[in-house]
């Protein structure tokens, strides 16, 4: 089990240094967010992004899904009720997503995932068949949806960058903060234009656990995996680098969660043949273990260097963005590496996870009325 564990806590720090590695394209726009598919880059700069885009995000909801099918055998193992408390982790998490949308980043994935946990909870008390059906079902859903928008941008004219002062450059970070919640119903539609797929993907992060990804008898599985995502992974970064706004977003929404299902996989791989002990496996275990205190301070820290409110470099990059994009991606990494080895060798979990742990505590675990007394 510890072995198993191990490797689930390196995906999960790729995914965490991976999501960065998307998101950081965003805090050196000049526009941010706001820049949206008119940022999309031209060139060797598209394709560069292309390696990254949505692979990582699809990644870590896999982890996700992975992480909340462990909660819940665990409940099973001590006759507890499920979902249970677990709905009021999905609620802190919630607040988590809250304070990192309106202080740090519009782009927060942790308000979707808490929604998309307290789901699929209940759906894991269903039968496998029900959950699979689940999964072809709103997996079509979601298809079907980006598809239509994919033909509906190809219908009109290329959308043109904003004009005039960027509020990421001349605002203040309470100013940025009061920003965010003005747009809300903008910036927070990718959730809910992905609440299908979410749910797929959490999902089938729980099937793949309990079919033994990360075990040495799922290595059928996990070759079928890596020729998913092997032959997904031409067509994905062709769609990204060639197929203009309408490619990128079929690559992220539609072709990068299959890439990101043989990531899985390798990884898995990897970790069971090569085993877990190497210092780069090491340190992203460490990431992985401390996840939601990484996430928020890769954006943290992001944000102070390109925002207005920090060192604003976003507006001064010009020719010189990707190279520094690139180069700031590696070094935030690097510190959050850092930062992570630091902390746990005093600590046994990371500052949010010790928040979330103790606010999780509030509330009492309770026993299932058939479970046998301890």
């Amino acid at each position: 089990m510890s072995r198993r564990i191990d490797a689930i806590d390196v995906v999960r720090g790729v995914a965490i240094l991976g999501t960065l590695w998307t998101n950081i394209w965003l805090f050196t726009d000049p526009w941010g967010l706001l820049g949206g598919l008119s940022a999309v880059g031209q060139g060797g700069e598209a394709w560069i992004q292309a390696l990254s885009q949505g692979k990582f995000l699809a990644l870590l909801t896999l982890t996700f899904g992975v992480g909340l099918a462990i909660q819940h055998d665990s409940a099973v193992r001590r006759g507890v009720r499920w979902p249970g408390r677990y709905l009021w982790r999905a609620f802190l998490l919630l607040l988590d997503g809250v304070v990192n949308y309106i202080l740090i980043a519009e782009f927060d994935v942790l308000m979707g995932y808490a929604v998309t946990g307290a789901i699929v909870a209940w759906l894991l008390l269903t039968r496998p068949r029900t959950q699979r059906v689940v999964i072809a079902v709103t997996g079509s859903l979601h298809l079907l949806v980006i598809t239509g928008l994919a033909l509906l941008l190809t219908t009109v004219p290329p959308s043109e960058p904003p004009t005039g002062v960027s509020p990421y450059a001349s605002e203040s970070f309470l100013g940025l903060a009061a920003f965010r919640l003005e747009n809300v119903l903008a910036f927070r539609a990718e959730p809910v234009l992905i609440g299908c797929l979410s749910i797929a993907m959490f999902l089938l992060g729980a099937h793949l656990h309990r079919a033994g990804v990360f075990a040495e008898a799922g290595a059928r599985i996990r070759r079928r995996l890596m020729l998913l995502g092997g032959l997904a992974l031409p067509v994905d970064l062709a769609l990204g680098g060639l197929g203009g706004e309408a490619g990128v977003l079929l690559q992220r929404y539609a072709i990068a969660p299959l890439v990101a299902l043989g990531l899985l996989a390798l990884l898995a791989e990897l970790c069971l043949r090569r085993g877990t002990d190497g210092w780069a496996p090491r340190r992203l275990r460490e990431v992985g273990r401390v996840a939601l205190s990484a996430y928020l301070l890769q954006n943290l820290l992001a944000g102070a260097v390109f925002y207005g409110w920090g060192l604003g470099l976003a507006e001064l990059l010009g020719e010189l963005r990707t190279p520094v994009t690139l180069a700031a991606w590696a070094a935030i990494s690097a510190a959050i590496v850092l930062a992570a080895h630091l902390w746990l060798r005093r600590f046994r979990l990371g500052p949010v996870e010790w928040l979330w742990k103790r606010g999780e505590q509030l509330l009492p675990e309770r026993r299932r009325a058939d479970a046998p007394v301890p």
